[in-house]
């Protein structure tokens, strides 16, 4: 028989631990509803008790003391392969300070190598650490603090905040105490933790994407966003089984902290704590009249400006608030608050200026809670892109979908703020690679790349999608570049729409010189053949790497077009090639983009290409001089089928040249980069139109 008591014995003490383990889970999730009166699974040290009520109490209106409350065994924390496993936890929790008192500190969620924390301090160090074993990797002190007073020493930032401390009492990361209100993953509103108000806080560490995130709200419902993510492996803090529980102080002043429910899980997430079933916190009941008298008055006085605030709040929010109009529900892609995008360009702060123009100014901004990089358009309140080219741009856009159009992800409108948002395009605009002195040089095949990609894009504005698309401001600076460098054609604010095989309704001569077709100024009718004439200009200065004007050059190269002719009379073509190529270019193919791009030009239109012809010849699908030049040279100058190649060229005329530039059109700064917009005839005169002899050439 002695033998059979001894074979049990020594099972018992085998099955020990797990059972321990076991029980440390159930009994950590019975402590939801509070603690008894006392717990004995709780190990508590210095001034922590627990309450007949049920409540644990980590300080009381001692000063320069300390609190700890651990659950009595070591929970496992690490699998047998030495990582840390994911663990969740869920505690309500209430700071009460008497009244006229300054409260002391806070407290925090502790994980320890020791469930006395002899080496903790009182005060700042919220009996965690001291000034001596402060940082040591020794300590194996995890924290989730919730502070209620500012320590310079330990650079914080205010006397609310969360943070997250490994070895030191130092955060490694922190955030004010704020909580999603009204169960929006976006409105945040500053929740004061020296309140008086029970409030939980939910801790989950994700052992798969190292993830530590911190939750709080005032009720029974976990927030689907954390407050505080910190991105750590624990493996490396942590010790196999380590004491779970809460750390709190007192110093020159005091509060009582109080942990009114709490639960604990390794296997998923932590049981929710219901706030309706826990104890009671206790109350400052002792009132004399005086203090009755001075706080009604005083409460009156407050209801009187609280009302008048409210007034005025409430007019103010009317006046400011997200405009919405009838016409506003038609015109597609999604609608931004005005609150989201000035958090997402952090007030639209002059860093994060990335563009601007005579529109305003384009913004970098990262969406709230989706970290998605956006580019954010604010037309300005004197630009000449009024409403209804901000209707025009949001109504045609947001319906387009092309790879090589910018794509607009939505748009927002508040009194005279217009508002469009676009995916972030890393490398900016095209015009920053080609002139002056551009932050780096593109390889042909990049440029190559590039106008083929913006050729696709107009095809598909002037004959794919379901009406006709006249973009009307075709110009190296509204090709915007992608972080692979493809090309993105943007700025529809000048766009119209008309339906296919009608024709286009005279309308204000708007653009950019250098890339106004002629026949604008004759009819102020846009069509794809005038867009075609811009990107005959697009080409032009993507191989020469030159602005359509250039008001800094010489005579002759004044208007770039116009040199090109000039090269191409004495045979000298590839000599307009941009030198910061440094001769590096496929000849035929900078030969077919010049040609291309000086039949673009043409001042008749009906002797222009159609974009998709263009395409056509970009992609090497049809021969230039067969296909191109027969159906124009008789309409051009009448000319047999066997005329050649170069004697269609001659009959080109150049661009018309312009006398002057009255004041009815803006400036146009460096080279023709400003906009010309204006409902009147532009003030200048054709002085000439000259037809340049073309020599033969190997070309």
């Amino acid at each position: 028989m002695a033998a059979s008591f001894v074979s049990l014995w020594v099972i018992l003490l085998l099955l020990y631990p797990v059972r321990a383990d076991v029980d440390a889970d159930t009994l950590l999730n019975g402590f939801s509803r509070g603690f008894g009166a006392p717990s004995n699974n709780m190990s508590l040290n210095g001034i922590a008790s627990i309450e007949n009520s049920g409540l644990l109490r980590l300080t009381n209106d001692t000063l320069m003391e300390k609190g700890h409350a651990f659950y009595f065994r070591p929970i496992q924390l690490k699998n047998s392969s030495g990582n840390a496993m994911s663990f969740s936890t869920s505690f309500a929790f209430a700071i009460v300070t008497k009244p006229g008192v300054q409260g002391g500190d806070g407290f925090a969620f502790t994980i320890s190598a020791s469930k006395e924390l002899l080496g903790g301090g009182p005060g700042s160090y919220l009996g965690l650490f001291n000034a001596t074993n402060d940082g040591r990797l020794s300590n194996y002190i995890i924290a989730v603090e919730f502070d209620t007073f500012k320590n310079n020493e330990f650079n914080e930032e205010n006397g609310n905040h969360v943070g997250i401390d490994i070895n030191s009492i130092i955060s490694n990361t922190s955030v004010p105490v704020q909580q999603f209100q009204g169960g929006s993953d976006t409105n945040k509103v500053d929740l004061n933790l020296n309140s008086d108000l029970v409030i939980q806080a939910w801790i989950d560490y994700n052992s798969p994407i190292n993830q530590l995130d911190v939750r709080i709200a005032t009720d029974s419902t976990k927030p689907r966003s954390s407050i505080l993510s910190y991105k750590v492996n624990l493996s490396q803090y942590l010790q196999e089984s380590m004491y779970v529980g809460f750390s709190a102080a007192t110093g020159a002043s005091t509060s009582s902290h109080y942990i009114l429910g709490w639960s604990f899980n390794r296997n998923g997430d932590a049981r929710t704590i219901n706030l309706g079933q826990l104890p009671k916190i206790p109350t400052n009941t002792k009132k004399n009249h005086t203090s009755l008298i001075v706080g009604v008055s005083v409460s009156c006085v407050l209801a009187v400006i609280l009302v008048t605030a409210s007034a005025f709040y409430i007019i103010w929010r009317i006046k400011t608030a997200d405009v919405i109009e009838a016409w506003e529900h038609d015109i597609g892609p999604h609608r931004f608050p005005y609150r989201e995008l000035n958090q997402a360009t952090r007030g639209f702060r002059d860093k994060e200026v990335i563009g601007s123009g005579g529109f305003g100014r384009v913004y970098k901004g990262v969406l709230p809670n989706s970290d998605t990089q956006v580019a954010v358009k604010r037309i300005s309140h004197d630009s000449k892109q009024g409403l209804q080219e901000f209707v025009s741009e949001v109504a045609i856009i947001g319906r387009l979908r092309h790879r090589s159009l910018v794509q607009l992800l939505g748009w927002c409108r508040r009194e005279a703020d217009l508002l469009l948002v676009y995916d972030f395009m890393p490398n900016g605009s095209l015009d920053r690679y080609l002139f002056d002195q551009p932050k780096a040089t593109l390889s042909w095949e990049q440029r190559f790349k590039i106008i083929k990609g913006v050729a696709s894009g107009l095809l598909y504005l002037h004959e794919e999608w379901e009406q006709t698309v006249v973009h009307r401001d075709i110009k190296a600076g509204n090709v915007l570049l992608d972080s692979e460098f493809n090309p993105r054609l943007s700025d529809f604010g000048l766009a119209k729409l008309y339906e296919h095989g009608s024709k286009p309704r005279t309308t204000r001569v708007v653009g950019t010189l250098g890339y106004l077709a002629p026949e604008l100024t004759r009819t102020g009718k846009a069509t794809t053949s005038s867009d075609v004439f811009a990107f005959g200009a697009l080409l032009l200065e993507v191989a020469c790497g030159r602005r359509p004007i250039n008001s800094d050059a010489s005579s002759e190269e004044f208007m770039l077009v116009d040199w090109v002719w000039q090269k191409w009379r004495v045979g000298a073509i590839l000599g307009v090639m941009d030198p910061k190529l440094g001769g590096e270019f496929d000849e035929s193919e900078a030969v077919l983009v010049l040609k291309l791009g000086l039949i673009c030009s043409n001042d008749a239109p009906e002797a222009r290409p159609t974009m998709r012809q263009l395409v056509r010849y970009l992609e090497g699908e049809l021969a230039l001089q067969e296909e191109v030049t027969e159906p124009y040279r008789k309409k051009v100058r009448g000319a047999t089928a066997t005329d050649s190649f170069e004697n269609f060229l001659q009959s080109l005329p150049t661009t018309s040249s312009y006398s002057q530039m009255g004041s009815t059109w803006t400036s146009v700064g460096n080279g023709g980069s400003g906009d010309a917009e204006t409902g009147l005839t532009p003030p200048f005169s054709v002085l000439s139109r000259e037809r340049p002899v073309v020599r033969q050439s190997s070309i």
